[in-house]
This record gives C-alpha cells, structure tokens and sequence, in this order.
C-alpha cells in the first residue's frame, strides 16, 4: 500500500495506519532528532512529541504524499523546542561526549580510528560556519533530505537553502584548502 491510502487510514483515526506510517521511517526519524539533539534520550523525547503531534495533526495534512516531509517538520521543530527549553545548542558541537554507539548510527565506518577521526574533522569543519549553514549542510549531506524539504523543515526559501550550503561548503573548501596548505 502506497503512502497516500497510509495516510487517508490514519486521517480516519486508524491508529496502526500512523503507527506503520512512523515504524517504516523510524531509523530516519531516529538520526534526525539524534543529529539535533545529541544524545538518545533527548532524541527519543523528540520523537514522542512528534508522534503525539502527528496523532493530533493529522487530520490537518493537506497531500497526503507529503507526509513524510510534514512529519520531518514536525520532527525538528519539536527538537528546536526542547533546545530551547533546556537552553542547549543545536547541532554537531557537543558529539565529542556522544556515546561511540550512537555514533555509528550516524558516522558508518567499520574502523573506529577512522569513525574517530572522521568525527573530529567534521566537528571542526563544521565548526567554520554559522548555525544557519551547518544546520542546512547537516540536514542535506547527513540526512540527505532535498531542497524543499530542507525548506519547509526550516522556514525559508529553496533558494536561501541553496545559497546557506553553496556559501557553507564554500567556507568549508577554503577552510580545508587552508589546513592541507599548512602540511
């Protein structure tokens, strides 16, 4: 069964339909909230909020294709809230604490040296830009979400989407050119 008629069930109070709706991307959902909140716990107090939403907002989704955008949405601006609330910073600062296994989750390496090492080089670089930028970069390479989705999760223009990551990795490139010019 397609989305859409998922959808349609849920929207009729067909609590499996959301239930299988949610289960089917829930590692998807997982890393989101994960990469913007840091921890597990954290991550798993954002997808009970998104869920309670989706339970009580359903009815309001206009195209039911969308729904996996919607929920996305719904999903940050749930992780942005409790940010907010326990006055933490978004995104990739804190990940030096961050457990190895969940690590792996969102680093896949088989190598721990190397998850290592590549989670210091991306905490870093990532370092280099602003808050607006990282957050569209990480929610492009890391989660691999489009431009529109990127947009509606955030707020702004497709193009303000593609100008925060064009001017990020442009950043990130000179940045980089910098320090293997310093070798």
């Amino acid at each position: 069964m397609d989305v859409a008629r998922w959808v349609k069930k849920a929207k009729k109070g067909n609590k499996e339909a959301l239930l299988h709706l949610i289960m089917s991307e829930k590692d998807v959902y997982y890393r989101l909230a994960f990469s913007y909140m840091g921890n597990a716990h954290d991550a798993m107090d954002a997808m009970d909020e998104m869920i309670v939403t989706l339970y009580e907002k359903i009815g309001q989704l206009k195209k039911e294709e969308a729904f996996y955008s919607w929920s996305k949405t719904i999903l940050v601006n749930g992780c942005k809230r409790l940010l907010h609330k326990r006055g933490k910073l978004v995104l990739l600062e804190d990940w030096s604490k961050v457990d190895d296994r969940e690590i792996s989750q969102v680093v896949s390496s088989n190598d721990p040296y190397r998850r290592s090492e590549q989670q210091m080089d991306m905490e870093t670089l990532l370092l280099q830009v602003n808050e607006h930028q990282r957050e569209a970069i990480q929610l492009k390479y890391f989660h691999d979400l489009d431009y529109q989705t990127i947009a509606d999760i955030t707020k702004v223009s497709i193009g303000t989407v593609k100008s925060r990551i064009y001017h990020g990795l442009q950043t990130l490139k000179n940045q980089y050119r910098g320090d293997v010019d310093e070798q």
